[in-house]
């Protein structure tokens, strides 16, 4: 880039998105379609899109789609950060940087105090100071070791339906499953269409089979079965799941075992289970699930103040955090008071000595609760004596292991 280039760091217009997808179709070796008509194009709105401009040309793109999560039980505003990419005739040149600092000034002034993304690489986004939040196992199962150790396939009735007879029923199940849960997105049409309810030539449709117990919904199974290349000469299909609910253990146990009913079914694939799902807990012989553990969505305080406010907590306490210098988020840096219950939570400035110090990608993993504050400490990425320390991991405890099972 000549040392006389005109930089532009701003929104892109209408008639520059096909830019945004051809960088993003060429970052990604076309993974989001070739050409100018392709999904980040199309999906992508010019008022979420923070782009760096070199004589006019768009040289790196980024877009921040408004989603609202779940917080340990609270909703709260995020910014899920997508169509990241530099030409790299562009890059080592401090534009993605340059977006970045733009960028969460921008969604701090939106209310979009946390930022989350698919990383592509782990050390492009940790120089930003996000933190791998939530891992995920995918599962690949023969449908004939599924069976529990206890031997109960659960009592909950399960009926398939039409998808968009059962689509009503599913999104309610789904917003009760996660209720109290952290980084579950609140899922609008588009969210459904785009993850959980898609389909295509590869995958066949997808169905929907839902648990009743007596006349009460209780859990929900969205998956496809399609022929498939396995090791079986009398059962070559394959089942994937695509979204799974349940509002008690005895649901879970039925979805399961209704899946086992599928005879022609050689393998079972659940790309995204939460990291504390069940299964490995309940089946029989967990092992046959093949658990390949696989890491989630990172995540991005972009307002400590106002983050640590709208999260969800379960215990009562106080304690005084000191956050680190944050060139990208200046106004993250100083010590505040986090006075926090299970009726919500209050932050000030305070010029109380620390309980805890800790930087932006410790703060990040603490907020979800990804990491406790005592496995922070041991790695060196949090300091306090140990009463504090003690208190932190009480404070920051999340009633579930955070998890986002939808792509952005």
């Amino acid at each position: 880039m000549r040392g006389d280039a005109k930089v532009e760091i701003r929104p892109a217009r209408a008639d520059e998105l096909d830019q945004l997808g051809e960088i993003g179709a060429y970052s990604y070796a076309g993974q989001y379609g070739d050409g100018p008509d392709n999904v980040v194009s199309r999906s992508n709105r010019v008022e979420w899109t923070t782009c760096a401009f070199v004589d006019g040309r768009m040289a790196a793109s980024y877009a921040t789609i408004p989603f609202t999560m779940r917080a340990n039980g609270r909703a709260m505003a995020l910014g899920g950060v997508t169509a990241v990419g530099t030409l790299p005739e562009y890059r080592r040149r401090g534009l993605l940087r340059a977006i970045t600092r733009r960028a969460f000034a921008e969604m701090r002034e939106r209310g979009q105090s946390v930022a989350a993304l698919w990383a592509s690489q782990a050390a492009i986004y940790q120089r930003y100071g996000y933190s791998l939040a939530s891992m995920q196992n995918i599962y690949r199962i023969d449908s004939v070791d599924i069976g529990f150790a206890d031997g109960s396939d659960g009592s909950a009735r399960i009926e398939r339906v039409d998808v968009e007879r059962g689509l009503p029923t599913i999104k309610q199940l789904y917003r009760d499953f996660i209720a109290d849960r952290t980084l579950h997105l609140h899922r609008s049409q588009v969210l459904w269409r785009n993850n959980a309810l898609s389909a295509s030539d590869a995958t066949g449709p997808a169905h929907v089979a839902i648990a009743y117990r007596d006349a009460a919904p209780v859990g929900h199974l969205v998956y496809h079965v399609r022929s498939a290349k396995v090791a079986h000469r009398s059962r070559q299909q394959e089942l994937t799941i695509r979204d799974l609910a349940w509002l008690d253990v005895d649901a879970y146990r039925s979805l399961w075992s209704w899946i086992k009913l599928h005879d022609l079914v050689g393998r079972v694939v659940w790309l995204n289970a939460p990291p504390d799902d069940p299964a490995l807990g309940l089946f029989v012989e967990p092992r046959l699930l093949h658990a390949e553990p696989r890491e989630g969505v990172w995540v991005r305080v972009v307002d400590a103040p106002a983050a640590l406010t709208a999260r969800g907590y379960h215990v009562d306490g106080a304690i005084a955090i000191e956050i680190a210098e944050d060139p990208l988020a200046p106004w993250n840096a100083g010590r505040v008071l986090l006075e926090a219950s299970s009726e919500g939570a209050n932050v000030s400035r305070t010029t109380r000595t620390p309980d805890i110090v800790l930087g932006a990608k410790a703060l990040a993993s603490l907020f979800c609760g990804a990491r406790s504050a005592r496995q922070l400490k041991t790695f060196g990425l949090l300091d306090g004596d140990a009463t504090a320390i003690d208190r932190a991991t009480q404070i920051f405890a999340t009633r579930h292991a955070p998890h986002c099972p939808d792509n952005f």
